[in-house]
Protein backbone atom coordinates (compact mmCIF):
# COMPACT_ATOMS: atom_id res chain seq x y z
CA UNK A 1 0.00 0.00 0.00
CA UNK A 2 1.21 3.34 -0.49
CA UNK A 3 1.14 5.30 2.44
CA UNK A 4 0.59 9.13 1.75
CA UNK A 5 -0.05 10.08 5.53
CA UNK A 6 0.62 13.19 6.21
CA UNK A 7 -0.70 15.06 9.12
CA UNK A 8 -1.94 11.70 10.54
CA UNK A 9 1.04 10.51 10.60
CA UNK A 10 2.59 13.24 12.96
CA UNK A 11 -0.53 13.51 15.37
CA UNK A 12 -0.42 9.59 15.87
CA UNK A 13 3.86 9.22 16.30
CA UNK A 14 3.89 9.49 19.91
CA UNK A 15 0.90 7.40 20.66
CA UNK A 16 1.50 4.28 18.46
CA UNK A 17 -2.28 4.51 17.18
CA UNK A 18 -2.67 1.55 14.36
CA UNK A 19 -2.97 2.92 10.52
CA UNK A 20 -6.67 2.07 11.28
CA UNK A 21 -7.14 4.62 14.29
CA UNK A 22 -5.40 7.16 12.75
CA UNK A 23 -7.71 7.35 9.70
CA UNK A 24 -10.85 7.10 12.21
CA UNK A 25 -9.21 10.33 13.08
CA UNK A 26 -8.98 11.80 10.17
CA UNK A 27 -12.24 11.00 8.70
CA UNK A 28 -13.83 12.37 12.20
CA UNK A 29 -12.22 15.72 11.40
CA UNK A 30 -13.50 15.86 7.92
CA UNK A 31 -16.84 15.77 9.39
CA UNK A 32 -16.47 18.07 11.77
CA UNK A 33 -14.87 20.46 9.24
CA UNK A 34 -17.57 19.61 6.64
CA UNK A 35 -20.80 20.65 9.28
CA UNK A 36 -19.05 23.71 9.90
CA UNK A 37 -18.44 24.55 6.23
CA UNK A 38 -22.66 23.97 5.32
CA UNK A 39 -22.87 26.05 8.75
CA UNK A 40 -21.03 29.04 7.34
CA UNK A 41 -23.02 28.62 3.92
CA UNK A 42 -25.97 28.50 5.39
CA UNK A 43 -26.70 25.30 2.79
CA UNK A 44 -25.59 22.32 1.58
CA UNK A 45 -25.64 18.76 1.24
CA UNK A 46 -24.80 16.98 5.03
CA UNK A 47 -25.92 13.71 4.81
CA UNK A 48 -23.92 12.41 1.60
CA UNK A 49 -21.27 14.15 2.72
CA UNK A 50 -20.84 12.62 6.35
CA UNK A 51 -21.53 9.29 4.65
CA UNK A 52 -18.42 9.08 2.51
CA UNK A 53 -15.75 10.09 5.18
CA UNK A 54 -14.38 7.30 5.73
CA UNK A 55 -13.68 6.51 2.23
CA UNK A 56 -11.89 9.70 1.58
CA UNK A 57 -10.15 9.61 4.66
CA UNK A 58 -8.82 6.46 3.40
CA UNK A 59 -8.05 7.20 -0.10
CA UNK A 60 -6.16 10.79 0.75
CA UNK A 61 -4.72 8.85 3.74
CA UNK A 62 -3.71 5.61 2.77
CA UNK A 63 -4.46 4.42 -1.03
CA UNK A 64 -3.67 7.35 -3.54
CA UNK A 65 -0.57 8.07 -4.45
CA UNK A 66 -1.37 12.38 -4.99
CA UNK A 67 0.97 14.82 -2.95
CA UNK A 68 0.50 18.77 -2.51
CA UNK A 69 3.96 19.65 -4.44
CA UNK A 70 2.80 17.08 -6.99
CA UNK A 71 -0.57 18.17 -7.78
CA UNK A 72 0.78 18.14 -11.79
CA UNK A 73 3.30 15.55 -11.78
CA UNK A 74 1.97 13.04 -14.47
CA UNK A 75 2.87 10.31 -12.99
CA UNK A 76 -0.12 10.99 -9.52
CA UNK A 77 -3.10 9.19 -9.18
CA UNK A 78 -6.35 10.92 -10.14
CA UNK A 79 -9.70 11.12 -7.70
CA UNK A 80 -12.57 12.23 -9.16
CA UNK A 81 -15.91 12.91 -7.00
CA UNK A 82 -18.81 12.09 -9.49
CA UNK A 83 -21.17 12.58 -6.64
CA UNK A 84 -20.06 16.62 -6.71
CA UNK A 85 -22.39 17.60 -4.26
CA UNK A 86 -20.55 15.83 -1.30
CA UNK A 87 -17.78 18.70 -2.26
CA UNK A 88 -17.51 19.59 1.46
CA UNK A 89 -16.05 16.65 2.95
CA UNK A 90 -13.59 16.59 -0.27
CA UNK A 91 -12.52 19.90 0.38
CA UNK A 92 -12.24 19.21 4.32
CA UNK A 93 -10.11 15.94 2.86
CA UNK A 94 -7.87 18.52 1.16
CA UNK A 95 -7.74 20.62 4.21
CA UNK A 96 -6.79 18.15 6.29
CA UNK A 97 -3.63 16.35 4.29
CA UNK A 98 -2.39 20.24 2.82
CA UNK A 99 -3.69 20.60 -0.43
CA UNK A 100 -5.83 23.37 0.70
CA UNK A 101 -5.95 26.21 4.21
CA UNK A 102 -8.65 24.88 6.07
CA UNK A 103 -9.85 28.73 7.12
CA UNK A 104 -10.55 29.18 3.42
CA UNK A 105 -12.09 25.93 2.87
CA UNK A 106 -14.83 26.87 5.33
CA UNK A 107 -16.19 29.89 3.02
CA UNK A 108 -18.08 27.22 0.83
CA UNK A 109 -20.28 28.72 -1.85
CA UNK A 110 -19.80 32.38 -0.56
CA UNK A 111 -19.36 34.91 -3.88
CA UNK A 112 -15.83 34.93 -4.54
CA UNK A 113 -14.68 31.50 -2.99
CA UNK A 114 -12.52 28.88 -4.65
CA UNK A 115 -14.68 26.64 -2.93
CA UNK A 116 -18.06 26.27 -4.39
CA UNK A 117 -20.94 23.96 -3.45
CA UNK A 118 -19.29 21.39 -6.52
CA UNK A 119 -15.82 21.34 -7.39
CA UNK A 120 -14.53 23.33 -9.85
CA UNK A 121 -11.39 21.97 -11.84
CA UNK A 122 -10.32 25.63 -12.37
CA UNK A 123 -10.90 26.78 -9.08
CA UNK A 124 -8.75 24.27 -6.74
CA UNK A 125 -5.44 22.17 -8.40
CA UNK A 126 -6.48 19.01 -6.01
CA UNK A 127 -10.13 19.06 -8.45
CA UNK A 128 -9.25 17.02 -11.35
CA UNK A 129 -12.39 17.63 -13.01
CA UNK A 130 -16.08 19.66 -12.54
CA UNK A 131 -18.57 17.63 -11.67
CA UNK A 132 -22.09 18.00 -10.45
CA UNK A 133 -23.93 16.57 -13.31
CA UNK A 134 -24.27 12.35 -11.96
CA UNK A 135 -22.82 10.06 -14.40
CA UNK A 136 -20.59 12.45 -15.73
CA UNK A 137 -17.46 12.52 -13.19
CA UNK A 138 -17.51 8.75 -13.88
CA UNK A 139 -17.12 9.11 -17.85
CA UNK A 140 -14.48 11.80 -16.77
CA UNK A 141 -12.79 9.23 -14.71
CA UNK A 142 -13.34 6.31 -17.20
CA UNK A 143 -11.62 8.80 -20.15
CA UNK A 144 -8.21 9.36 -17.24
CA UNK A 145 -8.14 5.86 -16.78
CA UNK A 146 -8.31 4.99 -20.57
CA UNK A 147 -5.83 7.86 -21.72
CA UNK A 148 -2.97 7.08 -18.69
CA UNK A 149 -3.46 3.18 -20.31
CA UNK A 150 -2.43 4.42 -23.67
CA UNK A 151 0.30 6.87 -22.30
CA UNK A 152 1.98 3.43 -20.59
CA UNK A 153 1.57 5.93 -17.33
CA UNK A 154 1.07 3.52 -14.20
CA UNK A 155 -0.89 5.97 -12.36
CA UNK A 156 -4.32 5.18 -11.16
CA UNK A 157 -8.08 6.34 -11.16
CA UNK A 158 -10.46 6.49 -8.70
CA UNK A 159 -13.75 7.52 -8.59
CA UNK A 160 -17.10 8.32 -6.27
CA UNK A 161 -20.34 7.90 -6.86
CA UNK A 162 -23.52 8.14 -4.80
CA UNK A 163 -25.99 5.33 -5.02
CA UNK A 164 -29.02 7.27 -6.15
CA UNK A 165 -26.60 8.41 -9.48
CA UNK A 166 -26.21 4.85 -10.42
CA UNK A 167 -29.78 5.46 -11.69
CA UNK A 168 -28.06 7.70 -14.42
CA UNK A 169 -27.75 5.45 -18.01
CA UNK A 170 -24.72 7.22 -18.46
CA UNK A 171 -23.12 5.52 -15.47
CA UNK A 172 -23.91 1.70 -17.29
CA UNK A 173 -22.50 3.30 -20.43
CA UNK A 174 -19.09 3.75 -19.00
CA UNK A 175 -19.50 0.72 -16.96
CA UNK A 176 -19.59 -0.96 -20.06
CA UNK A 177 -16.99 0.76 -22.02
CA UNK A 178 -14.27 0.52 -19.00
CA UNK A 179 -14.57 -3.23 -19.03
CA UNK A 180 -14.47 -3.38 -22.78
CA UNK A 181 -11.23 -1.42 -22.53
CA UNK A 182 -10.27 -3.42 -19.52
CA UNK A 183 -9.33 -0.38 -17.35
CA UNK A 184 -7.46 -2.51 -14.28
CA UNK A 185 -6.61 1.11 -13.52
CA UNK A 186 -9.96 2.39 -12.70
CA UNK A 187 -11.59 1.73 -9.03
CA UNK A 188 -14.62 3.11 -8.75
CA UNK A 189 -16.34 3.84 -5.06
CA UNK A 190 -19.89 3.71 -4.52
CA UNK A 191 -21.34 5.38 -1.15
CA UNK A 192 -23.98 2.95 -0.64
CA UNK A 193 -26.28 5.04 1.84
CA UNK A 194 -29.87 3.77 -0.15
CA UNK A 195 -30.80 7.13 0.53
CA UNK A 196 -31.21 10.33 -2.17
CA UNK A 197 -32.75 13.49 -1.89
CA UNK A 198 -36.43 12.24 -1.75
CA UNK A 199 -37.02 9.31 -0.33
CA UNK A 200 -34.49 5.29 0.06
CA UNK A 201 -33.89 4.43 -3.15
CA UNK A 202 -35.93 1.42 -3.19
CA UNK A 203 -38.72 3.81 -3.47
CA UNK A 204 -37.77 5.29 -6.50
CA UNK A 205 -35.58 3.01 -8.70
CA UNK A 206 -34.57 -0.09 -7.22
CA UNK A 207 -30.27 -1.17 -7.51
CA UNK A 208 -30.41 -4.40 -6.38
CA UNK A 209 -28.92 -6.96 -7.07
CA UNK A 210 -26.51 -4.45 -7.02
CA UNK A 211 -23.14 -6.76 -7.02
CA UNK A 212 -24.55 -8.85 -9.98
CA UNK A 213 -25.16 -6.09 -12.13
CA UNK A 214 -21.40 -4.77 -11.90
CA UNK A 215 -19.94 -8.64 -12.20
CA UNK A 216 -21.92 -8.57 -15.64
CA UNK A 217 -20.62 -5.62 -16.72
CA UNK A 218 -17.40 -7.65 -16.49
CA UNK A 219 -16.30 -5.43 -13.12
CA UNK A 220 -14.23 -6.84 -9.95
CA UNK A 221 -16.58 -6.29 -7.50
CA UNK A 222 -16.38 -5.70 -3.51
CA UNK A 223 -19.00 -5.55 -0.91
CA UNK A 224 -18.22 -3.96 2.43
CA UNK A 225 -18.78 -1.77 5.70
CA UNK A 226 -17.95 1.54 4.24
CA UNK A 227 -16.90 2.38 7.78
CA UNK A 228 -14.65 0.00 8.61
CA UNK A 229 -11.11 1.52 7.72
CA UNK A 230 -9.70 -2.45 7.71
CA UNK A 231 -12.30 -3.13 5.28
CA UNK A 232 -11.62 0.31 3.31
CA UNK A 233 -7.77 -0.41 2.76
CA UNK A 234 -8.20 -4.59 2.19
CA UNK A 235 -10.54 -3.50 -0.50
CA UNK A 236 -8.45 -1.41 -1.94
CA UNK A 237 -4.91 -3.84 -1.91
CA UNK A 238 -7.33 -6.48 -3.69
CA UNK A 239 -8.69 -3.59 -6.25
CA UNK A 240 -4.70 -2.69 -7.30
CA UNK A 241 -4.07 -6.44 -7.62
CA UNK A 242 -6.95 -6.89 -10.24
CA UNK A 243 -5.68 -6.78 -13.73
CA UNK A 244 -7.57 -7.51 -17.00
CA UNK A 245 -10.95 -5.69 -15.63
CA UNK A 246 -11.68 -2.40 -13.54
CA UNK A 247 -12.89 -2.90 -9.73
CA UNK A 248 -16.10 -1.42 -8.26
CA UNK A 249 -16.01 -1.11 -4.21
CA UNK A 250 -19.80 -1.39 -3.21
CA UNK A 251 -19.46 0.29 0.50
CA UNK A 252 -22.73 0.41 2.09
CA UNK A 253 -22.73 3.49 4.57
CA UNK A 254 -25.00 5.48 6.96
CA UNK A 255 -26.00 8.74 5.62
CA UNK A 256 -25.91 11.77 7.63
CA UNK A 257 -22.80 9.54 10.00
CA UNK A 258 -22.14 9.97 13.02
CA UNK A 259 -24.80 12.82 13.96
CA UNK A 260 -27.62 10.73 15.63
CA UNK A 261 -30.90 13.38 13.92
CA UNK A 262 -29.00 12.92 10.79
CA UNK A 263 -28.36 9.47 10.28
CA UNK A 264 -30.87 7.59 7.41
CA UNK A 265 -32.80 10.98 7.18
CA UNK A 266 -33.67 11.89 3.34
CA UNK A 267 -34.79 15.43 5.04
CA UNK A 268 -30.46 16.13 5.76
CA UNK A 269 -29.68 14.99 1.66
CA UNK A 270 -29.12 18.65 1.03
CA UNK A 271 -31.05 21.98 0.51
CA UNK A 272 -30.71 22.48 4.76
CA UNK A 273 -30.06 25.37 6.61
CA UNK A 274 -28.44 24.43 9.69
CA UNK A 275 -28.67 26.81 12.84
CA UNK A 276 -26.02 27.00 15.53
CA UNK A 277 -27.11 25.30 17.73
CA UNK A 278 -27.58 22.15 15.16
CA UNK A 279 -24.02 22.34 14.14
CA UNK A 280 -22.73 22.64 18.32
CA UNK A 281 -24.90 19.86 18.69
CA UNK A 282 -23.70 17.62 15.73
CA UNK A 283 -20.16 18.20 16.17
CA UNK A 284 -20.64 17.37 19.75
CA UNK A 285 -22.07 14.20 18.72
CA UNK A 286 -19.29 13.75 16.90
CA UNK A 287 -17.01 14.11 19.67
CA UNK A 288 -15.60 17.86 18.93
CA UNK A 289 -14.25 19.46 21.65
CA UNK A 290 -15.83 22.90 23.05
CA UNK A 291 -12.75 24.59 21.72
CA UNK A 292 -12.34 22.62 18.90
CA UNK A 293 -16.25 23.74 17.66
CA UNK A 294 -15.26 27.58 18.84
CA UNK A 295 -12.17 27.19 16.47
CA UNK A 296 -14.46 25.82 13.61
CA UNK A 297 -17.12 27.90 14.19
CA UNK A 298 -16.13 31.31 15.05
CA UNK A 299 -14.67 32.48 11.57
Amino acid sequence: MRVSLQRSVTDAAATGQSLEARLEAVARRIRCHTLAAIFHAGSGHPGGALSCADLLACLYGAEMNVWPHGIDDPARDRFVLSKGHAAPALYAAGAEFGFCDARDALALRKLGSKFQGHPHVLDLPFVETSTGSLGQGFSVAMGMALGLKLQRNDARVYAMLGDGELQEGEVWEAAMASAHHTLDNLCILIDYNKLQSDAANDSIMKLEPLAAKWRAFGWAVAEIDGHDMAAILSAFRDAAATTGMPSVIIAHTVKGKGVPVMENVPAWHGSVKMTREQTQEALAALGASTEESKELLDV
